[in-house]
C-alpha cells in the first residue's frame, strides 16, 4: 500500500527582522491511508505549521510534499484550494463557525465550494448533523450551542465532503474533560470507518488515543512511535471525496444569499452604507424629473404658440440684446403680409408702466400689437372683444387687459367700459384676455395690457420702430422658402441684414439643446452623490474584510478558491447597491410626483431610472472589486490566525 501523504525534508522558515525563524527544519514524515496519527509539541515547536503544510494551508520553504502522489508544496491557491477540498476536513480548536449562519449553514459550507446542489447538501448536513446528536439544533445559530455542540457541527462540516483525511488541531482545546471525551470518540469513529485522523495536541492524555504518536521540538521529529506507520487491521474503507467544481451562476446564488445574511447582521451599518446610494439615486432621477420637465414646460408654451410661425427681431443675426434697435417698423410688418403663404403678421411694441384707476396704481408691461395677436398668439379673449383694424387705423385709445392686472385694479369689478390711464392717457378697457398663465421665459403673461400698435407707437412710446414682427404662415410646408422670402425682402428694405428671422422649429432645437445641457449639469451634480456612495460601499467592504478575515480563513480551508471568495465580496457590495438602487429609485420617483404638488413641474422617463439603477449596480461592482480582490488574496494561515 502506497502512503498517503509523504513529507520530505520539509522546511518552513520566516524572517523576523535580521534574525530567520525556522518553524520546520528538515522534516521527513510519511502517514498511510486509515492511520490515528497524533502528533505533539509544546507551543512554538512547529506543530501547528506542520498543520498547515500537510492540509495544503501553507507553502514550505523547501523539501517536497505528496498528497496521493502528486507534488502539492508549491501549487497555485486555486489548485491548493481543490486539494483541500477534496482531501481534508478541518476541525479547529476554536471551532470558527460563521456566527451569521445556522448550524445548517455552516455544515454546508465546503459542498457549496465543491458545487453540490441545495437539496442534495441540505439532505447530507440534515444526515450528519443527526448523526452527531444535532438534530434538534440544526437551525441555531452557534451563540445558541455549547462549546461541545459547536465542535460537531464543525466535524460534520469536516465531513460534509466526505474527505479521506481528518485534520484536528486541538479539538478538546476549548472543551470540558467530559466534552472533550465526546469529541475525540467520534474521532474515534471516524477512524473506524476508514478515514484518516491526524490530530495535533500538546495533551499526552488526548494523543494517547491515537495509534501513533509523533513528537516534534524546535521544527524537528524528534520521536515517532511507529515510523513504518500504524496501519489499521486489515485494509482500510475505501473513502471516496464527494467534490467537484461549483459555477459561476451557482457562485452567484450563494453569494446573494451570504450577502443578505451579512448584510442582515449588521443591519445599522447596512442602513448607512445603503444611505450614500439611495440619496445618490434618488437625486440623479429627481434632477432629471425636474430638468425634463422644465424642458417640456419651455416646449409646449412654444408649441402651444404655433409651429407654423416665424419670428423677425432687429439686430443682425446672432446679436444679443437687440430690442431697441431702430431698424424695423411697422411699414415692415405690412410688405411682410403681402407674402405668399402669409396668413397674419403681428408687429410688437413694448414698455414698463404704470396703469392707474381713481387712486390705484399697478406698474405693468404694457404691449402693442397688431389685430391678429389673438389668432396668432392662440390668446382667446375671455370677456368683451380685442381690438380692431379700424381701431388701429383710427389710433383708437382702447386696451385689453390681461387677468394679473385685473386681480391688481379692479379685483371683483367688471372692468369693461371703464377707463385707465397709461402716462396720463386715458384708455377705454374693451376686453379681458383668459389667463395664460407663466412664459417660457419665466415671466407672467397674465401681468400685461394691450393697445393698438399705431396708438402705442405715437401715445405712448413715441417712436416708430418695433421690437418684434411674428409672421403667421398658411402651409407649413413651405415654412423654410417663406422665411427666405421674408429674408431677402427685408434686406431689399433695409439695405443690410440688420435683423434675424426663426422659425419656431430652430427656437425649439436652440431651447431644446440649451435645457438639455442644464439637464446634463443637474445630472452630473446629482452622479456625484452618487460616486461618493460608491466609495462608502467600497470603505464599508473594506472593513467588513477585515473583521471577516477568519471567516475567509474558514472559508479557504473548507476548500474555496480566490474566484469563490473574490464573486462573494464583490456580490455583496453589488447587492447593497441593488437594493440602495431600487430604494432610491422608489424615493426619486416619489420626490419628483410630490415636487408636482408645489407646481414644478417634472418629468419622470424610464430613462433616468434605468440609468441611475445601471450607475449604482456598476458603482457596487466598481467599488467592491478592490476589497474583494484584497480578502481574495488573503493568506489562509494568516486569516485563521486573526482575531
Amino acid at each position: 500500500m502506497e502512503p498517503l501523504l509523504v513529507l520530505q525534508k520539509i522546511q518552513k522558515y520566516y524572517q523576523a527582522g535580521d534574525t530567520t525563524v525556522k518553524a520546520l527544519d528538515g522534516v521527513d514524515l510519511k502517514i498511510w491511508p486509515g492511520e490515528f496519527v497524533a502528533i505533539m509539541g509544546q507551543s512554538g515547536s512547529g506543530k501547528s505549521t506542520l498543520m498547515n503544510i500537510i492540509g495544503c494551508l501553507d507553502h514550505p520553504t523547501g523539501g517536497s510534499y505528496h498528497v496521493r502522489g502528486e507534488e502539492a508544496g508549491y501549487l497555485e491557491p486555486d489548485d491548493l484550494a481543490a486539494l483541500r477540498r477534496e482531501t481534508f476536513g478541518f476541525v479547529f480548536q476554536r471551532y470558527n463557525l460563521l456566527a451569521n449562519g445556522t448550524a445548517m449553514d455552516n455544515v454546508e459550507i465546503p459542498a457549496v465550494y465543491a458545487g453540490l446542489g441545495k437539496a442534495e447538501r441540505r439532505k447530507r448536513a440534515a444526515e450528519l448533523l443527526t448523526q452527531l446528536g444535532l438534530e434538534s439544533r440544526r437551525f441555531n445559530s452557534p451563540s445558541q450551542l455549547s462549546g461541545g455542540q459547536q465542535q460537531r457541527v464543525a466535524i460534520a462540516r469536516a465531513l460534509m465532503n466526505d474527505p479521506p483525511v481528518i485534520l484536528a488541531d486541538e479539538p478538546t482545546g476549548a472543551l470540558d474533560s467530559a466534552t472533550g471525551i465526546e469529541v475525540m470518540n467520534l474521532l474515534k469513529n471516524l477512524h473506524a470507518q476508514g478515514r484518516t485522523i491526524i490530530l495535533i495536541t500538546h495533551d499526552e492524555h488526548v494523543a494517547s488515543h491515537a495509534d501513533r504518536i509523533i513528537n516534534i521540538q524546535d521544527g524537528r521529529i524528534l520521536s515517532d512511535s511507529h515510523p513504518q506507520g500504524a496501519l489499521p487491521a486489515g485494509p482500510p474503507p475505501a473513502i471516496t471525496s464527494q467534490y467537484g467544481e461549483s459555477n459561476l451562476l451557482q457562485e452567484i446564488g450563494e453569494s446573494v444569499k451570504m450577502a443578505l445574511q451579512s448584510l442582515h447582521v449588521n443591519i445599522f451599518r447596512t442602513a448607512l452604507t445603503l444611505l450614500g446610494i439611495v440619496i445618490g439615486v434618488a437625486a440623479v432621477i429627481t434632477m432629471l424629473a425636474i430638468g425634463n420637465g422644465s424642458k417640456q414646460q419651455v416646449l409646449d408654451q412654444i408649441s402651444a404658440m404655433g409651429t407654423n410661425l416665424l419670428s423677425v427681431r432687429p439686430g443682425a443675426p446672432g446679436l444679443r440684446g437687440a430690442g431697441d434697435v431702430a431698424t424695423m417698423t411697422p411699414q415692415d410688418a405690412d410688405a411682410i403680409l403681402q407674402l405668399p403663404n402669409v396668413r397674419a403678421v403681428l408687429p410688437e411694441r413694448s414698455g414698463r408702466y404704470t396703469v392707474r384707476i381713481g387712486n390705484k396704481d399697478y406698474m405693468t408691461t404694457v404691449q402693442g400689437m397688431g389685430a391678429s395677436m389673438p389668432q396668432v398668439r392662440d390668446w382667446a379673449v375671455a370677456k368683451g372683444h380685442f381690438f380692431t383694424e379700424n381701431d388701429l387705423r383710427s389710433y383708437a385709445p382702447v386696451v385689453v387687459l390681461g387677468q394679473t392686472v385685473i386681480d391688481q385694479l379692479f379685483q371683483d369689478a367688471d372692468p369693461l367700459g371703464q377707463y385707465v390711464l397709461i402716462k396720463n392717457v386715458p384708455f377705454e378697457v374693451i376686453g379681458v384676455l383668459e389667463r395664460k398663465g407663466a412664459a417660457m421665459w419665466g415671466g407672467d403673461q397674465d401681468d400685461a395690457v394691450f393697445v393698438p400698435i399705431t396708438t402705442g407707437l405715437i401715445r405712448l412710446f413715441g417712436m416708430n420702430y418695433v421690437n418684434a414682427i411674428t409672421v403667421q404662415v398658411d402651409q407649413l410646408s413651405q415654412l423654410d422658402a417663406t422665411q427666405a422670402a421674408i429674408t431677402e425682402l427685408l434686406k431689399d428694405r433695409h439695405r443690410a441684414e440688420d435683423f434675424s428671422a426663426r422659425n419656431m422649429a430652430s427656437i425649439i432645437d436652440m431651447v431644446s439643446a440649451t435645457q438639455n445641457t442644464l439637464t446634463i449639469l443637474l445630472g452630473a451634480v446629482a452622479a456625484i452623490s452618487l460616486l461618493v456612495g460608491g466609495i462608502g460601499v467600497m470603505n464599508i467592504m473594506l472593513v467588513s474584510v477585515t473583521e471577516r478575515t477568519r471567516e475567509i480563513g474558514v472559508r479557504m480551508a473548507t476548500g474555496a478558491r480566490q474566484r469563490n471568495i473574490l464573486v462573494q465580496f464583490n456580490t455583496e457590495a453589488a447587492v447593497v447597491c441593488i437594493v440602495g438602487g431600487l430604494v432610491g429609485i422608489a424615493l426619486g420617483m416619489s420626490m419628483a410626483l410630490g415636487l408636482n404638488m408645489f407646481d414644478i413641474q417634472t418629468v419622470i422617463t424610464p430613462g433616468p431610472a434605468i440609468i441611475a439603477f445601471t450607475s449604482a449596480f456598476l458603482t457596487g461592482l466598481l467599488f467592491g472589486y478592490l476589497p474583494a480582490r484584497k480578502a481574495a488574496r488573503l493568506d489562509p494561515v494568516i486569516a485563521l490566525s486573526s482575531e
